[in-house]
């Protein structure tokens, strides 16, 4: 296993997935190590110097006129970790709590945030033993960062609260943390507010949802071919020409990819000449028209959220001549939008692949095959409830998929007035790319049904091999069952990349 060093400079997505899903080992870079100490000297020399420093020396947010002695700046940073773990609900999954705290060890080795190595550390230590603390979902607007969130994980690094093993095991923190060698923070100047102020929460869920959203790019391909094929549609749609002439990067990539996922088909031969019909509907016909424009913008996404794992979010930050200057790279417009973007291109999978779905149920429309997709129709119903939970899900996803970051209310005494709800985006985005999952999850379900209603013709190439997939997990259905079970299989298969058709391309 290799180890991920953080540098504030050069995280990545992928780094990001494969420490906080993988596990894999994290490391400081020594030269981050070094400009880290540059900065806290620089801390230091301000509260020996009496200066009147945002944070440092003042509270916070509506409060930060009010100066705090000298001998009580300890007590500040400490109670503002406490008083702003103030969030609820249900708890981050595990993951995106790794990645969170993966980010936060990033932004503070960035260097700009005048706090120690040894929190930096302390974070990598309790990665690398696999602990992390409950963090609530909700609390966050997303302005001074995810104040709510961060500071949950705050309390963990001074030793209150909880912290969780790999086994999901919860521990009083202090105790936790020194079972595996590590010792609580004793916070020192502006600590406090270095640890809850930033991006990194729902940053952290961005991360992770890109990643996914790559996967599910991928699957609908493979998905929406087997449909077509089983649907006995043409593929002359795709032909290369035609998506030349309009010129769109993802609309060729997606076109590509299903050229490729439909060549050597005896189902295509089988119709090629004598099929009355010129055209298909557009759910079959225009898949690289819907599919690619979610490349194209799923690569801008990546894009914004790449950069902000590498950004200073503190505030103030502080420089290494000493000057601290206050700002708002703590708000979270940028990803927020892009989480926006996300949870919409990501429903327009869902709702082109439940209409894909619809036809190979419906017998008015799936060329031949029996009325949902059952051996025997009447008695036994078939896919006919699997294709309303893929409506049900198509429409929550519409219902998410409308923006968080439009929506503004003013807090902290009206000093935040214009704040983003980053954190809203990215949960709504992670609920509807688990929402598409499990929709293609039920298109594979019926797809391969509907396939093996075509034998002794064969698909494509690269469907044969999906199909193949499909059967190595779930049985076809000769009556009915409950459909649960195998729709939680596939989206699981889905996850895990094992529809991914071309990796190569996207």
């Amino acid at each position: 296993m290799k180890t991920i060093s953080v540098d504030g400079n050069t995280l990545t997505i992928d780094a990001v997935r494969a420490v906080a899903v993988d596990g894999e080992c994290v490391s400081l870079d020594p030269n981050a190590r070094e400009r880290m100490l540059e900065t806290q000297r620089a801390v230091a020399r301000i509260v020996e110097r009496g200066d009147v420093v945002y944070g440092v020396t003042t509270g916070f947010g509506k409060l930060s006129e009010i100066a705090i002695p000298r001998d009580r700046l300890a007590e500040l940073q400490v109670n503002l970790v406490r008083s702003h773990a103030a969030g609820v609900g249900p708890r981050l999954p595990s993951a995106e709590v790794r990645a969170t705290m993966l980010l936060r060890a990033n932004v503070l080795a960035k260097g700009f945030s005048g706090a120690r190595p040894e929190i930096v550390d302390l974070l990598i230590g309790m990665l690398n033993a696999g602990l992390h603390p409950p963090i609530p979902e909700q609390g966050s607007v997303g302005a001074s960062g995810d104040l709510a969130s961060l500071a949950a994980l705050g309390l963990s690094l001074i030793g209150e609260g909880l912290l969780l093993d790999r086994d999901a095991a919860a521990g009083d923190a202090a105790a936790v943390l020194r079972a595996h060698g590590l010792e609580p923070l004793t916070l020192g100047p502006k600590e406090g507010i270095t640890l809850i102020n930033g991006t990194q929460a729902h940053t952290a869920v961005a991360a992770l949802a890109v990643a996914d959203a790559r996967t599910l790019w991928h699957a609908a391909h493979v998905a929406g071919a087997m449909s077509l094929e089983a649907l006995l549609g043409t593929p002359v749609a795709f032909d290369e020409r035609i998506h030349d002439a309009r010129g769109q990067s993802g609309q060729s990539r997606s076109a590509a990819l299903l050229r490729d996922l439909l060549s050597d088909s005896e189902l295509r031969e089988s119709h090629r000449y004598g099929d009355p019909r010129v055209q298909d509907a557009y759910c079959l016909r225009c898949m690289p028209q819907v599919h690619g424009p979610v490349l194209d913008a799923l690569d801008w996404i990546a894009e914004i959220v790449g950069r902000e794992l590498n950004a200073a979010t503190d505030n103030p930050l502080v420089f290494p001549d000493g000057e601290t200057l206050s700002g708002g790279n703590f708000h979270g417009q940028a990803v927020g939008m892009a989480l926006d973007f996300l949870a919409i291109i990501l429903t327009n999978l869902a709702t082109i692949a439940e209409r894909r779905i619809d036809r190979l149920v419906h017998p008015d429309f799936n060329q031949g095959l029996p009325a949902f997709l059952s051996p025997e129709p009447g008695v036994h119903s078939g896919f006919m409830m699997a294709q309303v939970t893929a409506a049900a899900l198509a429409s929550e996803c519409k219902v998410l998929s409308h923006p968080a970051t439009v929506d503004t209310i003013p807090t902290d005494g009206n000093r935040e007035d214009v704040v983003p709800m980053s954190m809203g985006a990215a949960w709504k985005a992670r609920r509807i790319a688990g929402n598409l999952r499990n929709v293609l999850a039920i298109e594979l379900m019926c797809a391969a049904q509907a396939i093996d209603f075509r034998a002794p013709l064969t698909p494509g190439r690269g469907v044969r091999e999906a199909h193949a997939t499909v059967r190595s997990l779930v049985p076809p259905l000769k009556s009915d069952r409950v459909l649960s079970p195998d729709i939680g299989i596939l989206a699981d298969a889905i996850g895990d990349g094992r529809f991914n058709g071309d990796r190569n391309d996207g």
